[in-house]
């Protein structure tokens, strides 16, 4: 008996890294950066000149640093609010991220993708060390004009949080978009990741433990990172020809 044939060629008349006849992306597709990668990375970048423009005219906190923690703190919300705050703030805990980055990791590894988990590993790593020596060398405190309603060590700029839970989240989702072939399925990662990476560091700012510039920095490196491991990895991926 002779066995079905599975085709995925380029449909005839098509553009190089057109549609293919069994409707699977070609592997090109996989190579473009995401829209919303792309999207966020921009919002990054006009954050980052915000910041630099009102340090250089101003000092922190600046003025909406003590607007949004006082406005925030006088509302309080539902009673549940403060809760949910800390466990959604736990998702960019240390502990957390490391969890998720070690079974991501093991997933890939199993899956022979060996270019994809080594990329998330050192992304993560290098990123976290890189947060951890800008606290240290801007010393920034922590806001005092509220009580905390979680316990927090350590320096206030950038948002730790913030910051690692982009590098770690996004850096997955858009790694992992290069060795998916659905569309809508590299598409829905990228913005969980980002709602994910906005939920937690919102609840830093409502639980009184970071100035709002804190956490814009920590979105804006975060980003940023994850951009540019996007890049290198999907470079040394067409240098290699993939992974398998």
């Amino acid at each position: 008996m002779v066995e079905q044939a599975t085709f995925n060629r380029e449909v005839p008349g098509s553009s190089p890294g057109g549609p293919t006849i069994d409707g699977t992306p070609p592997e090109g597709a996989r190579r473009r950066l995401p829209a919303v990668l792309a999207g966020a990375s921009v919002a990054a970048v006009g954050i980052v000149l915000i910041l630099l423009v009102g340090l250089a005219v101003g000092h922190w906190p600046f003025a909406f640093d003590r607007s949004i923690i006082l406005g925030l703190r006088a509302w309080g919300g539902p009673s549940w609010l403060p809760k949910v705050a800390a466990d959604v703030t736990a998702l960019g805990g240390g502990i957390v991220l490391t969890i998720v980055v070690v079974i991501v990791a093991g997933l890939l590894i199993v899956q022979r993708l060996w270019l994809t988990a080594i990329a998330i590993v050192a992304a993560s790593v290098s990123g976290n060390i890189i947060v951890e020596l800008v606290k240290l060398h801007v010393a920034r405190p922590r806001p005092d004009i509220v009580p905390h309603l979680v316990t927090v060590t350590h320096m206030s700029f950038p948002s730790g949080h913030s910051a690692n839970s982009a590098i770690v989240y996004l850096t997955l989702a858009g790694l992992a978009s290069q060795v998916t072939r659905d569309r809508a399925t590299r598409a829905y990662m990228l913005v969980i990741a980002i709602l994910l990476v906005g939920a937690i560091g919102c609840s830093r700012v409502y639980l009184g433990v970071h100035w709002p510039s804190d956490v814009l920095a920590g979105w804006s490196f975060g980003t940023l990172w994850a951009l540019a491991w996007w890049l290198a990895t999907a470079r040394v991926r067409t240098s290699i020809g993939g992974e398998r």
